[in-house]
């Protein structure tokens, strides 16, 4: 499956980096990209359920593609998060149900700082995706 643009800038970015402070830098700065939602965006019925801390997400579908939006109270969530979009926009709905959450944060060389509960919350957030691709 070919990757996004976004996605393979990601993968040609974390790869290059080496010591986990770079990472963690790096993920931090992903995280600033993501473009703010409004107030009235952040809504209770935008919550992912299934995060420790608050994720809002919103999606669109262009054209059969799926473009989405979030934000998050945490910083290196919010960067996390940041990864994910960059893999999962401009998927169609097919693409987004075989998307393997593990195997892309193995690629990013981000899987052995994702504790449980980041990994429970990150698949929280591709479980809504998913949900609303449907």
């Amino acid at each position: 499956m070919n990757l996004p643009a976004e996605a393979q800038t990601a993968l040609d970015t974390f790869n290059a980096s080496l010591s986990w402070e770079q990472r963690a830098r790096l993920l931090m700065q992903w995280g600033e990209r993501l473009p703010a939602l409004t107030d009235a965006e952040m809504t209770d019925e935008q919550l992912v359920d299934g995060c420790e801390s608050k994720v809002w997400l919103l999606g669109d579908l262009l054209e059969d593609h799926w473009q989405f939006r979030a934000a998050s109270d945490a910083r290196l969530i919010r960067g996390l998060v940041a990864l994910l979009l960059a893999r999962v926009n401009g998927l169609s709905a097919q693409e987004l149900q075989r998307m393997d959450l593990p195997d892309w944060f193995n690629q990013l060389g981000l899987s052995r700082q994702l504790s449980a509960s980041r990994s429970n919350g990150l698949n929280a957030v591709l479980q809504k995706m998913r949900q609303l691709a449907s």
